[in-house]
This record gives C-alpha cells, sequence and structure tokens, in this order.
C-alpha cells in the first residue's frame, strides 16, 4: 500500500474546511469497508483520506415527528438496522441495511457509504427512494438538500462536487396508513450483491384505495429507478391482487436490464416482477394493519 496523507477532523466544519484545503485527490472514510478494498487490491491511490469518525454528530441516528428520520453519514448499517426507531417507523430501511455484506461489514459499514459508492445494486438505495428520502450536502459553498432520486449519476458517480460530503441521510416522516417493503434477489443467501431489488412504499387513503405508490428498482439500470408507469396503474385504485399483478406486471415491462455473469436480461425482468409484487402486497399488508395494530408503528 502507498503511503497517503490522513485526516480525522472532530467536527463537520473542520472537515469540509479540510476538504477545501487539500483540493483535489481525496477520499472520504466512513466504514471503510469498500474503500480499503479499492486501495489495498485494485491500485486505487488516494492523496489523502479524510475520516468522518471523530466527527460525533455524524454518528447520531434520531427521530422527529415534523421531519423525520435522520441518519448520520458515519452511521453503521448495523446500528441503523437495530435502531428502535428504524424498527418502528421505518422497517424497509432496515431491511435494506441489514441486507449488505455480511454481520462484520455491517458493523463497520455505513448507509451513507452504500449510496456514495453509487452502485446499481446498492441495497439502501431502493427502500429509501421509495421513501422519497433525501441527502444533506456539505461543502465549502453551504449545505444543500439533494433527493435521494436525483443524487445518482451512473455507475460509482453521484452529484456530488469537488469539496462536498454527504452529512446525513434524511427520510420525511411516514404518512398515516402507510407501509413498505424491499426485497432482493441473489444466487446466494449471504455476502453477494442484488441481481434486482426492488423497494415499495404504499399509501392508503379510504379502504384500499391507493393515495400514492412508489417503487424503486436496483440493478436493472446504471443507477436505481422508479418504476413510475407501474406507479401509475396503482394511484387512486383499490388495491387488489390483480391490480399488483397488473403493476408487477408493468413494472418489468418498464426496466431496462442488461445480461451479465450474473442475469441476463430477460431473467432480471422476471424477478422485477416477482420482486414487484411481492414488495406491493406487504407493503398492502402493512398499511392496512394500521388499524389492527391500534397505536402503529406507522402512525404519526
Amino acid at each position: 500500500m502507498r503511503a497517503f496523507a490522513y485526516h480525522a477532523p472532530s467536527s463537520l466544519a473542520e472537515a469540509v474546511a479540510l476538504l477545501d484545503r487539500e483540493g483535489d485527490g481525496g477520499k472520504i472514510l466512513a466504514g471503510g469497508t469498500d474503500l480499503l478494498i479499492h486501495i489495498k487490491e485494485r491500485g486505487m491511490v488516494p492523496r489523502y483520506v479524510l475520516s468522518l469518525r471523530d466527527i460525533k454528530e455524524l454518528s447520531a441516528i434520531s427521530y422527529d415527528e415534523s421531519s423525520g428520520l435522520r441518519i448520520g453519514a458515519a452511521a453503521k448499517l448495523s446500528d441503523v438496522a437495530s435502531h428502535p426507531v428504524v424498527l418502528e417507523r421505518y422497517p424497509i430501511v432496515g431491511q435494506g441495511a441489514s441486507l449488505v455484506g455480511s454481520l462484520q461489514i455491517q458493523n463497520l459499514g455505513t448507509v451513507a457509504g452504500n449510496l456514495c459508492n453509487a452502485a446499481p445494486s446498492a441495497d439502501c438505495a431502493p427502500p429509501l427512494i421509495a421513501l422519497d428520502a433525501s441527502v444533506r450536502v456539505a461543502g465549502k459553498n453551504g449545505e444543500r438538500i439533494v433527493p435521494l432520486a436525483g443524487f445518482f449519476v451512473g455507475p460509482g458517480r453521484t452529484v456530488l462536487q469537488p469539496g462536498e460530503l454527504v452529512a446525513e441521510v434524511l427520510a420525511p416522516p411516514p404518512p398515516p396508513r402507510s407501509g413498505g417493503s424491499y426485497e432482493r434477489f441473489t444466487p446466494r443467501q449471504e455476502m453477494d450483491i442484488a441481481v434486482v431489488g426492488v423497494g415499495s412504499v404504499v399509501q392508503l387513503g379510504q379502504g384500499d384505495r391507493c393515495v400514492q405508490a412508489r417503487i424503486c428498482l436496483g440493478a436493472v439500470a446504471p443507477t436505481p429507478v422508479r418504476a413510475r408507469e407501474a406507479e401509475a396503474v396503482l394511484a387512486g385504485q383499490v388495491l387488489s391482487p390483480e391490480l399488483i399483478e397488473r403493476a408487477a406486471e408493468t413494472a418489468a415491462a418498464e426496466a431496462r436490464p442488461i445480461t451479465d455473469q450474473r442475469g441476463t436480461a430477460d431473467y432480471r425482468k422476471h424477478l422485477v416482477k416477482v420482486l414487484t409484487k411481492r414488495t406491493l402486497t406487504a407493503a398492502w399488508e402493512d398499511a392496512r394493519g394500521v388499524e389492527a395494530r391500534g397505536n402503529s408503528v406507522w402512525q404519526n
């Protein structure tokens, strides 16, 4: 391993100032589960590494009734997946976080890191996009909020500009009578990346009428994508197994996957249909369960 400078700021302001001062050629270290592999095994040589581990505010996970869930950039995947607020109000987020790598990786890796790597198969992206989440980005010119649906540019590429870093992941409060689910398919149960991943969130109005639905597909395009035509099939309609089947077929038709060593395009389309049907059904059941559960985890 070649030598590089290492910086460990103790505040976000200090981190932003260091990025501005040091300029190009640096890498952000949160969990390091991907960065260290790139350095040790793939020949990537950063000029410097800036660690977020000593910035206490970036390890926080919190919830506010008005603003929703906040996940700091240094919050570990395992901490997110097991956090009471996530388990109670955002189980779809925990589903994604608990599928990234092994337990060892989850104890080091972060949700923000999983997003910033910008892999099309990232397990944290579809659940959060389905929740209409955003990221808070900090840089020398101040802060900005970027909707996660527009955060990814291509494989390994995001809208982050030089000198910027993700400080927090933000998910709005879940509306009443809403539910969500994330599933993926992998050849192996553990330690594998998704051939296809689907995150679905539905909100119900009177009875089983769908107020809105959001469906996000992973690993079927250069970036995670919303299945907007499938969402339109559901919007304003009374949900039923037959309608969900039609929405799943629509999602498969609008997916544009490639063929690679992990699966053919046709196989991925089939998986999109299967997983969209499963996640929509689970999200519908979750939303319908609000009354049965009384003080529901999904109620504000």
